[in-house]
């Protein structure tokens, strides 16, 4: 079946997370995508970020690290360096055939070798050019580079993760680096519909610092609102309560009481009916006031319980609640295999023959997403592309 973004060219001059989370999305909605490499540094940063690699077919270690692997499928890897003469003829010759360029150099960066956003779109101005860098093309702190963990503490994510009494905790993956290339993701396309409207390409400027902000969501328009700094609440929730991690007889579940019903039920649940009636606990906003006395009540009555119980009796009581599961526990479970979160694409030179993927979330009933490429060896589509384009100075 057609791709939603069939016949539509990539050119990915990215490297690390944000632009290739970007350009994977595109390639699994149909798009060809050319993932420029550079050959002095062996490509990509992250092919030797590991151990886990996907080992060779002899069992050596391959330049296909898991990290590389979990946002580079889809692409063709060229091996160009764009500091030569040689390197921008080539890109220049793909960027006349694109049309998009997504790149995440230091602002700046690529006006020595005449592949900036205002030198390409003067020459193809139908083409949309994204700029993904750490704090964006403008402000004080344009030149400063960018990397998830600086913009998840100059963004604030981390002032509000982790243990109250602990140290400011980011989130455990590269979270600012992903959502920032799903924000240029939606930019990209946005951009392509105004461009195929009216023939006008444009300059796309996208930060992880400015995209970490805007999804602070809740808790940032809280301290706008309200002029008070939020606190570190580890699992708990800012406006509701109880919505949390309990410990339990034998483990860990997630209690989420979202409104006045749920409470009363899941009070029922537990033996302590009297509880919603009392007016520290009767609302969300008193729940809220009184978040230690509630805590302190029911905490012992579920630790006092197993962990399957509990989530038996309050799933059949209509109250939200679910597991702590480890990865193994996940991607072994029929839900993920149901909706194909999990996924094996064949490569003949890794041991075993295919690689193991995390699945594209996205179901989209006439133009689905495909697996078409295996993440690529480095350099490895070289002389397939070349064979197509004629560089031209």
């Amino acid at each position: 079946m057609p791709g939603a973004l069939d016949g539509l060219k990539i050119l990915d001059l990215s490297r690390i997370l944000a632009g290739p989370t970007c350009t994977q999305l595109l390639g699994d909605l149909g798009a060809e995508v050319v993932k420029i490499e550079n050959p002095g540094t062996g490509g990509d940063d992250t092919r030797s970020w590991g151990p886990p690699f996907a080992p060779g077919a002899g069992g050596a270690p391959s330049d296909l690290s898991a990290y590389f692997m979990a946002a580079n499928r889809n692409k063709l890897s060229v091996a160009a360096d764009i500091a030569t003469p040689e390197g921008q003829a080539l890109v220049l010759a793909l960027a006349a055939e694109a049309d998009v360029v997504i790149e995440n150099f230091k602002p700046g960066g690529l006006n020595r070798y005449g592949l900036d956003a205002e030198t390409l779109l003067s020459r193809f101005p139908r083409l949309v050019y994204c700029s993904i860098s750490g704090f964006g093309q403008t402000g004080p702190n344009a030149a400063k580079p960018g990397y998830d963990l600086m913009a998840q503490g100059f963004g604030g994510i981390m002032s509000l993760t982790g243990d109250p009494d602990g140290q400011p905790m980011k989130v455990g993956v590269g979270i600012a680096d992903v959502m920032c290339g799903m924000y240029a993701c939606v930019g990209i396309l946005a951009a392509l519909r105004h461009r195929d409207a009216t023939g006008q390409g444009q300059h796309i400027d996208v930060a992880l610092v400015d995209t970490q902000i805007a999804w602070l969501i809740n808790e940032g328009v809280n301290y706008l609102t309200s002029g008070q700094l939020p606190e570190r609440r580890g699992n708990g929730h800012p406006n509701i309560v109880p919505y949390q991690v309990f410990a339990t007889l034998d483990g860990h579940v997630i209690v989420a009481v979202g409104n006045d019903g749920q409470f009363r039920r899941f009070c029922g649940v537990l033996g302590a009916g009297d509880l919603p009636d009392d007016p520290r606990f009767a609302t969300n906003p008193a729940r809220l006031e009184n978040r230690e006395a509630l805590l302190a009540l029911i905490a012992p009555m579920l630790a006092a319980r197993r962990s399957a119980r509990i989530v038996a009796e309050l799933e059949q009581a209509g109250v939200p609640v679910g597991p702590v599961q480890t990865l193994d526990q996940v991607f072994a479970s029929d839900q993920v295999a149901a909706r194909e979160m999990a996924i094996t694409m064949p490569r003949d030179d890794v041991e075993g023959g295919e690689v193991r993927l995390i699945g594209n979330p996205l179901h989209l009933s006439r133009t689905p997403v495909s697996y078409r490429r295996a993440p690529p060896r480095f350099g490895q589509d070289t002389d397939s592309v070349l064979s197509r384009v004629k560089p031209k100075a």
